[in-house]
């Protein structure tokens, strides 16, 4: 018969197991509930609702949240940005970060609501905001909900992925970036026909590693050698040196009509797919845990 501390530990031990459960469609709902707010561009009051909602979660959650709140020169004037930033302290003096941006495009004359791009990232990093507290750590880990990663208009070094380029500098300034053990970021991954393609600017270690997990867990097939090169919110930090990688199917609808278009909508997602990233990630930060 197992004594009463054995019991204890026990039912611990199965409660930090449940707590580490990704739940796709909890993610999906999270999603939902961005997308209901409609276009959420950069400085819109749309955004702003979505800020009080993203920071609400990971308080309730457990997290110390802080914001990285700057002005951006855009082609439309300058515009105020946040990115949102939840931390779990560790103890090693190393990070691992999960990212990835919640902000939609400004498209004239398109209802925009970028259920995929833009939706599926937030409801995926929220339910990793009730995930990660009940997981074994050694490192610091951090959510970090990139503003402003859409252009303006047309896509250019200056204009897009402005959170990130922002956040990547701030880093550098303050030391941050020299504990960052790995960089994830998501985008684009709520796609029912998921297929993460193996994205050529991201670390080569990290490409490996998340190649060996998905396969090792079951889920290859949604990882497949299709290989592509993609200016995403892990850029600046790449450039800076980061061991960064970004887990993006941009592939989305035939002929990917369906990108930046009206018909980003909710009934083109999938929990499947949110799970099959989230089990994935969440088998990688295991092992790097370790």
């Amino acid at each position: 018969m197992l004594g009463t501390k054995a019991i204890a530990a026990a039912v611990v031990l199965a409660v930090c197991a449940a707590g580490a459960d990704f739940n796709g469609a909890r993610a999906l709902e999270s999603a939902r509930k961005a997308v209901a707010l409609g276009p959420r561009p950069a400085g819109s009051a749309a955004i702003a609702k979505l800020q009080a909602m993203i920071k609400a979660e990971l308080q309730a959650n457990g997290w110390q949240v802080s914001e990285d709140v700057f002005t951006a020169p855009t082609p439309v004037g300058r515009v105020t940005m946040r990115n949102i930033i939840g931390k779990l302290a560790g103890k090693s003096g190393r990070a691992v970060v999960f990212s990835g941006h919640y902000d939609t495009k400004a498209i004239p004359g398109v209802r925009f609501v970028g259920a995929n791009d833009g939706g599926a990232s937030t409801g995926w990093l929220l339910e990793m905001a009730r995930v990660l507290p009940s997981m074994p750590r050694k490192d610091d880990v951090m959510l970090v909900f990139f503003d402003g990663e859409e252009a303006f208009g047309e896509w250019s070094d200056t204009n897009g992925i402005y959170g990130s380029r922002h956040l990547a500098e701030t880093w550098k300034r303050d030391g941050t970036l020299l504990k960052i053990k790995a960089l994830f970021n998501v985008d684009m991954i709520g796609d029912k026909d998921l297929r993460v393609m193996d994205e050529l600017n991201s670390s080569a270690p990290l490409r490996r590693l998340l190649k060996a997990t998905a396969r090792e867990t079951g889920y290859g097939a949604y990882f497949p050698e299709q290989a592509g090169a993609i200016e995403d919110d892990h850029m600046p930090f790449v450039r800076m040196g980061v061991n960064a990688i970004d887990l993006i199917d941009f592939d989305y609808g035939p002929g990917h009509s369906y990108w930046h278009t009206d018909k980003d909508t909710m009934d083109k997602l999938s929990a499947k797919s949110l799970q099959v990233v989230g089990e994935v990630l969440v088998e990688v930060f295991r092992r790097l845990q370790q």
